[in-house]
């Protein structure tokens, strides 16, 4: 059986270069660019909305039950408020034609059988389309897929000699067909393929499959070959953009967090998974929501950080559990996650059909100003999450992780209120207004989410701090050389520890330089480049200096500000110890602001640094 390696497709080509040609030395990733890098291609302007088969069905789909549920959609005013997308999961596919033509599993998908038995999903598409809605469908990065591997006794999995219907070897062709010939909208890739068919595995022992040397690695991420998971996706892209030339496509990746698709997969994909497949229970849900809630930096309108789907309807989240599942629709608001209903619609009771339909946390989702919720405090087992609003409302999410009841505490600050002015909360499940001045108590049933909108008197009266704005701020060059697991999340296989932070450092401590506490501010490694989107602010002021967390001494760090590539201010060369510097830039008729830390050396790890009190002035 013949062994097969993945290589990225530029590794080695230095090697092939002939002696004595001068070669280019590699780019400077912290010189400005002037440019925005996170991706904006595809539909994804707010997180997208829709249903998916898997949770309800697994592999065991037909076009009966997808188009109950899109029938149930339309119905029910669900796609009135923004769920469109019906994505099919696994167990669509037929097998993979000798000529490699992918063919569709006609007795579970009657409307796709044609007189020459090549099948085509374009009647299913232009019967979603016809109903407003958009159709979404599944795949893997490899050649297998993951039920192929990890449920063998499932239902509808490929048939025939040639079972290898993933896209390896067959990127273009495939979005081709998905897209151009049968008018697909959406794509969720998973990466099983690339992970469970090395020559260890007893799929391949079998003789069953063919060896595919794995290159992602969910236990440790640093034995991800990370330059070529990223290269396929790359390849996706590209298709998409040559086979949905009007840019309506969605990708979706779905590598659960692993190959460290943290720092670069909002520069690829639409929604990036951040965690393991979901389970209806409560501790999968905190997991879950825990491999999300610490990256809003990483979540921009065009790509969203992706805790997985919504599993409201079973388990810890069904109709007996309602506080569970308002949680669930509540936090996966405020995260910006995609919310994708994973229940069969044909037997979801009215209460839960009330949370999928819930307006305003729906507003909250998909509000136009980006920003993913901010974790603002933590307390045992009570945690705070605030959002800021277009409008500069700011929603705010009061959870209680724990099995008893809880007493929290809301204050002002927390919201970047001033405290001795009037706060008015609208409960954003009941409808209900509250008001309170400096801080207000609550009391949280086991696992409750209060969720509300806040208005407020400003405690940055002329502005607002960056770490309220991650929508549009964009850690380009974050500093990480080797990816960590996040020791705070069990099981700790998605890196992203020492990754950039809104108001703590990227080891989750408060913000401090010399001695000085900075309760606003990034925290990120040395030598990164964080891209800021100017939204008509006619000044930038900062406080800039070494983090007292840093273990390096000796090393000075000096930060540039550039303004549409052009160097604005730039600080002394700055030590651990050193008073943080103030730095103020004019603004006026800039559209891209890069924050630039850089130093000697590439052991960033030793050197966080603080961009404290980052605030955009009027």
């Amino acid at each position: 059986m013949r062994k097969h390696k993945i290589r990225s497709g530029m590794i080695g080509l230095a090697l092939i270069l002939a002696p004595g040609i001068a070669q280019a030395q590699p780019a400077d990733p912290l010189a400005p660019t002037g440019r925005w890098t996170a991706n904006t291609d595809g539909q994804a302007a707010t997180p997208p909305m829709g249903w998916n088969s898997w949770n309800a069905f697994f592999t065991d789909m037909d076009e009966e039950k997808v188009l109950a549920s899109a029938q149930k959609i339309v119905s029910s005013g669900l796609a009135a408020k923004g769920y469109r997308y019906i994505n099919l999961d696994e167990g669509w596919w037929e097998k993979r034609r000798e000529d490699g033509r992918m063919l569709v599993r006609t007795e579970k998908f009657p409307s796709a059988r044609t007189d020459d038995g090549s099948t085509s999903f374009r009647p299913f598409t232009d019967r979603l389309h016809a109903m407003g809605l958009k159709a979404g469908l599944y795949s893997d990065l490899g050649r297998n897929t993951c039920a192929q591997a990890y449920m063998p006794d499932e239902p509808n999995l490929p048939r025939g000699n040639v079972r290898e219907v993933g896209l390896y070897g067959h990127i273009d062709r495939d979005i081709g067909l998905y897209f151009g010939e049968w008018g697909f909208d959406y794509i969720k890739i998973d990466g099983c393929g690339l992970r469970a068919y090395g020559p260890d595995s007893a799929l391949v022992k079998s003789g069953r499959y063919r060896e595919l040397d794995p290159i992602l690695d969910l236990r440790d991420v640093n034995k991800s070959d990370i330059p070529a998971v990223r290269d396929l996706f790359e390849q996706v892209k590209v298709a998409l953009a040559r086979h949905a030339s009007d840019g309506d496509y969605l990708l979706s990746l779905c590598i659960w967090g692993s190959a460290n698709v943290r720092s670069w997969g909002k520069d690829v994909g639409n929604i990036s998974r951040t965690s393991d497949d979901i389970a209806p229970r409560w501790d999968a849900l905190l997991t879950n929501f825990d491999t999300a809630a610490t990256r809003a930096l990483y979540a921009h309108p065009g790509s969203w950080n992706d805790p997985d789907m919504l599993f409201i309807g079973k388990g810890d989240f069904d109709e007996n559990h309602l506080v569970e599942a308002q949680s669930h629709f509540a936090l996966w608001a405020m995260l910006n996650a995609p919310l994708l209903i994973g229940t069969d619609l044909r037997k979801t009771p009215p209460l839960l059909m009330d949370v999928f339909g819930n307006d305003r946390l729906i507003a909250i989702n998909q509000d136009k100003g980006g920003h993913q919720a901010v974790v603002a405090d933590r307390q045992g087992d009570i945690q705070t999450l605030v959002k800021t609003l277009a409008n500069g409302d700011k929603a705010v999410a009061i959870l209680n992780r724990g099995s008893t009841p809880q007493d929290a505490t809301l204050n002002a600050a927390q919201l970047k209120f001033r405290n001795d002015a009037p706060v008015r909360l609208v409960d954003l499940w009941k409808g209900t207004a509250v008001d309170f001045t400096g801080e207000r108590s609550f009391r949280l049933a086991p696992h409750q989410t209060l969720v509300f909108r806040a208005k407020g008197a400003r405690s940055l009266t002329d502005g607002m701090y960056l770490s309220e704005l991650p929508g549009v701020v964009n850690p380009a060059v974050d500093g990480v050389v080797r990816p960590k697991p996040d020791p705070t999340i069990d099981p700790p296989i998605y890196a992203g520890w020492d990754g950039a932070q809104a108001d703590r450092t990227p080891y989750g401590r408060g913000l401090q330089v010399a001695g000085r506490h900075f309760v606003n501010g990034i925290g990120i490694l040395s030598n990164s480049r964080l891209e800021v989107k100017n939204q008509h602010y006619r000044r930038l002021t900062v406080s800039v200096g070494v983090d007292n967390s840093a273990t390096d001494a000796k090393r000075p760090v000096t930060f540039v500000i550039y303004g549409d590539g052009r160097p604005l201010a730039r600080s002394a060369a700055l030590r651990r110890g050193d008073a943080a510097q103030d730095l103020a830039v004019n603004t006026s008729g800039v559209k891209l602001l890069e924050l630039v830390a850089r130093s000697e050396g590439t052991d960033n790890e030793a050197l966080p640094v603080t961009w404290g009190d980052a605030a955009f002035r009027r």
